[in-house]
């Protein structure tokens, strides 16, 4: 485990720049996470008594690690989003979970199996894992804090949002999807992984999610007793407490847990949404997953920095580079067209499909169930150079993207202004 002292220091030096850095990055070309990945890195190529970051090694680590910091990014996209829901609302959001999202498992698919020569197994696992947009990293690309009115969302943003808190937990039914394969092979296990782990546990995350979210935000809200309506107290940390309780009553179900708190953090903040509280708890929401964020993307620079990126081949690097600028931008674009956005919010959509600690959860979670045929390994190495080269390509690009794209659209807003101010003025 490495000096515990040094490893308390470095944590709480790592805690204390995850507060600082978002404000003197807030304008640059260069994310906190980018700058967690460098200092990972550079960390540890010094002579420190440091732990190993072996995902191999510590497989359940890395995996209930990662589960936590997702399920938190989860409950804070959820409980942002300020456009209330449904189905002409979130038009742009259906397009991406239907269309993009299986185009671009299966595209990631044929390249693994064609470019990699992996078992289809392996493949199809490549692919359902490096599908999802990230909650967690996709940040800064994402709606901000929750406001009172729902036009402050605007399309690249909130579609964005939208779909990484809900395309993380349609992810799983796929990777279940790809260890029946390893398991059992053939075609028989895919009736009972249609009814079972397609449609009834995407379903009871839903219910799920909906019947705690209306149950905590009465709770919340509406409670007779004052001392049980919580949203007079303003106490943060129950948006911890609404993600475990969500997730861990929806597993028991064995439902998705990942749906449900996402679905039940906006249905907490349907059931008030112009309430202060609802800042509280994503203000609290967001701390603790910048905090966790931090810590894992110095881990993965860690991991880069001790060799953990030396089973990856050439055709490996080519599949992840397929996905981040070929896969996934086509996919998007071809989703989005008929929809809401224009031609250039599309393409700012299609482009920020980032890459992160969800399809670590997913891998690290998929290895614990079966043996791939792929040394574990290599697996993680495409992976984590994956994430590694979308928070690289994502980190640099995203805030002048965004600024620019406000910056359009005021101007935008500005003329449409002036042009509606003229005909009244005439007329007076």
């Amino acid at each position: 485990m490495g000096n515990p002292d040094l490893i308390f220091t470095l944590a709480g030096i790592a805690a204390l720049l995850a507060a600082v850095l978002p404000r003197l990055l807030n304008r640059l070309p260069f994310s906190l996470p980018l700058a967690c990945l460098i200092g990972g890195f550079l960390l540890y190529l010094l002579p420190l008594d440091l732990p190993g970051p072996d995902p191999v090694a510590h497989r359940a680590l890395v995996e209930h690690a990662t589960e936590i910091c997702v399920l938190i990014s989860l409950m804070g996209a959820g409980l942002a989003i300020n456009r209330p829901f449904g189905r002409r609302n979130w038009s742009s959001t259906w397009r991406l979970l239907g269309w993009t999202l299986p185009l671009t498992v299966a595209g990631v698919t044929a390249a693994a199996y064609g470019l990699l020569g992996w078992p289809l197994a392996a493949a199809l696992l490549l692919g359902a894992v490096l599908a999802p947009t990230d909650p967690v990293l996709a940040s800064d690309v994402q709606v901000g804090e929750p406001v009172d009115s729902e036009k402050a969302d605007d399309e690249v943003r909130f579609t964005l949002t939208s779909e990484a808190g809900l395309n993380d937990g349609l992810a799983f039914p796929l990777v279940y999807a790809a260890i029946a394969l390893a398991a059992a092979g053939g075609a028989g296990w895919v009736g009972e992984w249609a009814l079972v782990d397609l449609l009834y546990r995407c379903g009871a995350g839903v219910v799920c999610g909906l019947l705690i979210g209306k149950l905590l935000g009465r709770l919340f809200f509406r409670a007779q007793v004052s001392d049980l309506r919580l949203a007079e107290h303003r106490d943060g940390f129950v948006a911890l407490g609404a993600t475990f309780l969500a997730y861990g009553l929806t597993e028991l179900a064995h439902g998705y847990g990942f749906i449900a708190v996402f679905v039940t953090a906006c249905t907490i903040r349907a059931a008030e949404r112009t309430h202060g509280y609802n800042g509280v708890l994503h203000g609290f929401i967001e701390q603790v997953e910048r905090l966790f964020t931090a810590w894992l993307i110095v881990l993965l620079g860690g991991f880069v920095a001790v060799g953990g990126l030396a089973s990856l081949t050439w055709e490996g690097a080519a599949v992840a580079l397929l996905l981040l600028l070929v896969i996934r931008p086509l996919t998007g674009w071809l989703a989005g067209l008929g929809g809401p956005a224009g031609p250039r919010e599309r393409g700012v959509t299609a482009f920020f499909g980032i890459r992160g600690i969800g399809s670590l959860f997913y891998l690290a979670y998929a290895l614990g169930q079966a043996d791939f045929g792929v040394p574990a390994d290599e697996l993680w190495a495409v992976v984590a150079f994956t994430v590694l080269a979308s928070l690289v390509v994502h980190g640099v690009t995203a805030t002048p993207i965004m600024a620019r794209l406000d910056s359009l659209r005021d101007r935008a807003g500005k003329a449409g202004d002036e042009e509606s101010a003229e005909p009244a003025a005439r007329h007076l």
